[in-house]
Parts: C-alpha cells; structure tokens; sequence
C-alpha cells in the first residue's frame, strides 16, 4: 500500500514537473521570439505612415516592421474620433494599452460569461408572470459601460470585444501600444484587429497588403456584376466570411438581418457617426462622483491585492479570478495632483503599473506620463526591465540615448506627435526645450523599473568615493562632487542655459571643422 501510495505520489510530481516546465519552456520561446533583433546602431523619431478616413475619425498607425519596434516587439496606433462617432466593436491578437491624449466618452469592453448588469427598469405592466418573450426582449441589458476621459489610461487584455465612444464635443484622440510580442499572441508578430461590425480598413496594412485588398474588392465587385453566388461575403468583418444562411441559423434570425451583419456594401470604414445620439444604460454621474467612484474601487482592489499577498500566493495568479467582471480597467495618469515625482517648477511623473492597476499584471504592461518645464531634464537613466515606447504628447525635448558599446543610438529632439523605442539598459536622457514638453511612455513589463545615472538615487550616488576615483581617474574631491552636486532624485533644472548650450555648440562645431 505505502509502496502505491509513493508511485501515485511520484507520478503526480512528474506530471506537474513536466506541465510547470512545458509552461516555462513556452513563455521562453515567446520572449525569445525577438532576441537577435535589437542589434540597433540608430534610432530615428518616427511619425505615423498609414492613415484611414473614416466617416467619423481617422486612424493612423507606425510601421511595425520598423527595427525598433520588431526590437521591443510592439506597435502603435492613433485613433482620432470626432463627437458622436463610434468606433466600431472590435478585438485584437494582442493585449492593448490605450492613452486618452484629449476628450471624453464611454467604452464598453465585453468579457465572455460575465453578466448584463446595465439594464433598463421593468414597467409596472411587465412584472407578471404573463410577461411575453417579446416584451422581455424590449428591455436592453449589456455589461458594464466605462467612462473615460483626458489622461486615462485602459487596459484592454487580448481577444477581449470592446467598443468606444466619443459623447464629448471636441474630438477623442487616443493613443494604443499594442504588445505583440506578449505571451497572450499566440499568432504572430503582426498585429490583427478583428472587428465585429462594419467594413474596416486594416490600420496597420503595408503597401503590399493595400494592393492585394484593391485587387480583392475589384474581384469581388466583378462577380457582383456577374451575378455569382458567392459563399464569403465582400465584407471585412468577422461575420463576412461566413455563409448567410448559416448565421441566420446561429442567431435565429431571417437571412436578410444575417447579411447585415456582413456590411458587405457598408462605406463607413472603421469609426461611424451614431444617428442622434447612442442609447445606452449608464449611470449619469457628476465628473466628482465617478472621481469618488474611482477613488473607492481602487482602495477597495489595493485592500484585496495585500489580502491576496498576505495569504501566500505571491505572484502566481492567472488574472482570471473572481474580480473579473468588475475589474478596474482604467486609471488616470493625468492629474498633476496624482505625481509620483515631483519636482517644484521642474516637472513631474506620474506612473500606473500593476500595482496601482492589478490588470496590467496580467497584460505584462505599464505607463508612464511625464510633463517637464522650460530647460526641464529627466537625469540619465535606464530601464531595468522593459523596452520603452515614448510618445510625445505637446513640446519638444533634446534626448540622448547610449547602447551598450557607448555609442550614441540617438541625438536629436523629439517633437509632438513622433514615437521613439529606447530598448532595454540603453541609457536615455531628455531635456525639454523654451515650450517645454509632455510624454507618455509605454513599458513592457507590468512593474517596469528606471535605475538613474545621476542624482540623489543615482548609481554614482551608491558608489564609494575611492571607487568613482580609481574608475574615473579623478581625486577623491571630485568624486564627491559628482555623487553630491545634484540633490534631486531624477527630475531637475539644467544647470546650463540654451544660450549657453548654443554657443558651446557652435564652438564644438568649428572646431571639428578646423581639424
């Protein structure tokens, strides 16, 4: 029997042993998926090179085949929806990190199994039991509806449908990292959003795939004229390649409602202009309340996060637990009230990572939102964990960033609307120029970490003095100099002014032109 009992036992172990270690070997493969591709002698500020007119908005997207995008494995993309324009439901391979650059609206993300509770009011005379299923079917019910507003940032985690909606009066420009090479793709490295509805336009298609989409809908547009049969819709939509008949089966539904679906002859493209204005159950609530509202959710979740690691269980969650209908999808990262760092008429950061947000935990991501004044300097620094995607928000900055061979990568400014990766432990430093300047910066890791060069937290600062002078060759009052000039952490005012700069400049420059 005890001889039984330790072969069961033994059994048990191996086939955990072996399932724990298909899981690692599998997460390994996906994060070497792109080692190799961030062999990166240049960097280059980028600016969108595809763009989508919609009837309400406009969408453009970076080239995600650039090296260094291949290099963090990620792609961007900018969505700009005019008031009462609704982009359409969708989903995508990848988790999404989306930042509220401007505007205010409302989005519905639909988690499968999760229930309807935004529903209308029964009327008195429905209440019976003789209620009819056509009168139940009046009553709209539909998950959960999420306000957002400037400085916002959403996660939406991979395959998971979501919507948004502009039911502001200016325009919604949003800005979304999309993490493809997250363990959560299982495709590959191209991103792929998959709509519900309409006839989209796919945001990130190269030249190649613009011809062979024209070439696609000539053809189709030929056996239209012909008269053909066809068994695929002319759509772009997840509906339009199935067989019209057999969707008015699934749903039970005429044939005529399932070629709707299909929006084979729909001109709209990606963002729609809702007739009137979109009818949805929600909450009317003051911009205090749903702050009181957010303020309490994220007490409430940080409560249950310590009670989670309290128990034990550390780190090893799925992101699938009993808080998944109701989880907190958002949090603002724009209020200057909310600074992680601050520094007075410096600037400020403000950050969101796992633990201010748990979802990120299961997206592998984070942000950072940054806001520097005139001759504002973000100290050198490094990422100890995380690629960096950064988006320049307003202003213009001077920013530096070193390789691991001491080479300059890049050495130019970053103006408003142009992205640039800084790949893992390649130092970055930014100075902001007579306008000042403002960034987001997506990360990919969900609690993604800096280690500065200088400053009061620096790795000179926790260096020993005799060190920093046998390394630099320098005396023992210099190193102290070095370690205790800057008094700020990793936010301070340049100690040089941009005259200066521009005359040291110009006398660097005809020096080399003399020699």
């Amino acid at each position: 029997m005890a001889k039984l009992i330790l072969v069961s036992f033994s059994l048990c172990l191996l086939v955990l042993f072996n399932g724990c270690l298909g899981i690692d070997v599998g997460l390994r493969r996906q994060q070497q998926r792109h080692f190799g591709e961030c062999n990166l002698d240049k960097l280059n500020a980028l600016e969108p090179t595809n763009r989508i007119e919609a009837e309400a908005g406009q969408i453009e997207s970076w080239d995600h085949n650039d090296q260094q995008f291949q290099c963090a494995g990620v792609a961007i993309i900018r969505r700009t929806i005019e008031p009462n324009g609704l982009l359409l439901p969708q989903y995508s391979n990848a988790p999404e990190l989306m930042y509220i650059e401007r505007g205010r609206g409302i989005t519905g993300v639909m988690f499968p199994g999760c229930p309807e509770t935004f529903e209308d009011p029964q009327q008195q005379s429905q209440q019976g039991q003789g209620q009819s299923q056509s009168q139940r079917s009046e009553q709209d019910r539909h998950q959960k509806i999420r306000p957002f507003r400037e400085g916002d940032i959403i996660a939406l985690p991979a395959g998971v449908a979501h919507w948004c909606y502009n039911d502001g009066d200016s325009p919604v420009v949003a800005v979304s990292l999309l993490h493809t090479n997250n363990y959560a793709n299982q495709l590959d490295e191209n991103p792929r959003h998959f709509y519900l509805a309409g006839n989209p336009d796919d945001e990130h298609q190269g030249q190649g795939q613009q011809q062979f989409g024209q070439r696609r809908r000539q053809q189709q547009h030929r056996r239209g004229e012909r008269g053909e049969q066809e068994q695929q819709g002319e759509g772009n939509n997840v509906f339009s390649g199935f067989d019209a008949e057999f969707l008015a089966d699934a749903f039970n539904v005429d044939v005529d409602t399932a070629r709707r679906l299909q929006s084979n002859q729909d001109k709209r493209r990606n963002i729609v202009k809702v007739e009137g204005r979109l009818q949805v159950v929600r909450p009317e609530r003051s911009s205090q309340e749903w702050e009181r509202q957010e303020r309490q959710e994220r007490e409430s979740e940080q409560e249950r996060e310590r009670q989670r690691r309290q128990g034990g269980r550390g780190r090893d969650v799925n992101g699938l637990e009993e808080t998944i209908c109701t989880m907190r999808l958002r949090e603002n990262i724009g209020r200057r009230s909310r600074a992680d760092v601050y520094t007075e008429q410096v600037g400020r950061i403000n950050t969101v990572n796992s633990n201010t947000l748990p979802v990120l935990r299961w997206l592998q991501l984070s942000a950072e939102r940054g806001d520097l004044q005139r001759e504002g300097l973000y100290v050198p620094h490094w990422n100890l964990n995380a690629h960096s995607v950064m988006y320049a928000i307003r202003g213009r900055a001077r920013v530096q960033v070193v390789d691991d061979n001491g080479n300059t990568v890049f050495d130019d400014e970053l103006r408003q609307g142009q992205v640039l990766t800084i790949p893992q432990n390649f130092a970055v430093a930014k100075r902001a120029e007579s306008e000042g300047f403002e960034w987001v910066a997506f990360k990919t890791n969900d609690n993604a970490q800096i280690s500065p060069l200088a400053g009061r937290t620096s790795v000179i600062r926790a260096l020993p003095d005799d060190v920093l002078a046998n390394a630099f060759q320098i005396s023992r009052e210099e190193a102290r100099r070095l370690k205790y000039n800057r008094q700020e952490a990793t936010l301070a005012r340049s100690s040089r002014s941009s005259s200066e700069r521009r005359r040291r400049g110009r006398s660097e420059s005809e020096g080399r032109a003399e020699a």
